[in-house]
């Protein structure tokens, strides 16, 4: 087993997921990243019994990225509490099919969540939440663009669907209309968390490596 942790003490542990991993356990026999975090901190400190160990926040199973761990229930709470507060900075990356019509820009959409897929739905609708994004294009490529993402809310497939309502859609995500690509997952990646320590005043900023073959992909 390879886990790629990016950070740990004694509250927390953060790991760089692979596409096509899931975060937690879905009661099936399918590996997941909360399993093999586990087993390396029993292996790591040579834990004896059982490890607490629970996902502060998820990613979807084909998105890459960082993933972030509460190491006591303590800590969970806390930092629970800080997404509730939003007092949690998430930035993603995506290379996206077409013409992003402009360098930067904040995208204002309503969604609703039905049967695992998110839709744009005008506001009002019955179900609907706002969901808000900016994003910064980094690199134009023949037919592809390079976008950094700043989460303002987090919604149920919130990028993958505010990309794909301005013609956009993230490389690999067919399910919103992307087009199929060789490398795994999707052409999403959470690139960068930014929290609040939970027992210390200070703010920790861990990044997670983009995946490999995304380079040749923009070139």
């Amino acid at each position: 087993m390879h886990i790629d942790i990016l950070y740990h003490d004694n509250h927390l542990l953060a790991a760089n997921k692979p596409p096509d991993l899931l975060t937690q356990p879905s009661g099936t026999d399918r590996d997941n990243l909360e399993d093999q975090a586990k087993a390396w901190v029993k292996a790591e400190f040579a834990k004896p019994g059982a490890v607490f160990l629970e996902a502060v926040h998820r990613i979807d199973s084909p998105v890459s990225g960082v993933v972030l761990f509460g190491r006591t229930s303590k800590a969970l709470t806390r930092m629970n509490a800080a997404i509730r507060e939003r007092r949690v900075r998430k930035q993603y990356l995506a290379i996206v099919r077409g013409r992003l019509p402009k360098d930067s820009d904040t995208l204002v959409n309503h969604l609703r969540h039905d049967d695992h897929q998110a839709t744009v739905v005008p506001a009002g609708t019955k179900g609907a939440a706002e969901a808000r994004l900016h994003y910064r294009v980094l690199h134009r490529g023949s037919g592809s663009v390079l976008v950094e993402i700043d989460l303002e809310t987090g919604r149920y497939h919130q990028i993958r669907v505010q990309l794909a309502a301005i013609d956009c859609p993230i490389l690999g995500d067919t399910r919103y209309g992307g087009p199929e690509w060789r490398n795994p997952g999707i052409a999403l990646h959470h690139r960068r968390l930014s929290v609040p320590h939970p027992t210390r005043p200070d703010t920790i900023v861990i990044d997670a490596p983009e995946p490999p073959g995304w380079r040749r992909v923009l070139n």
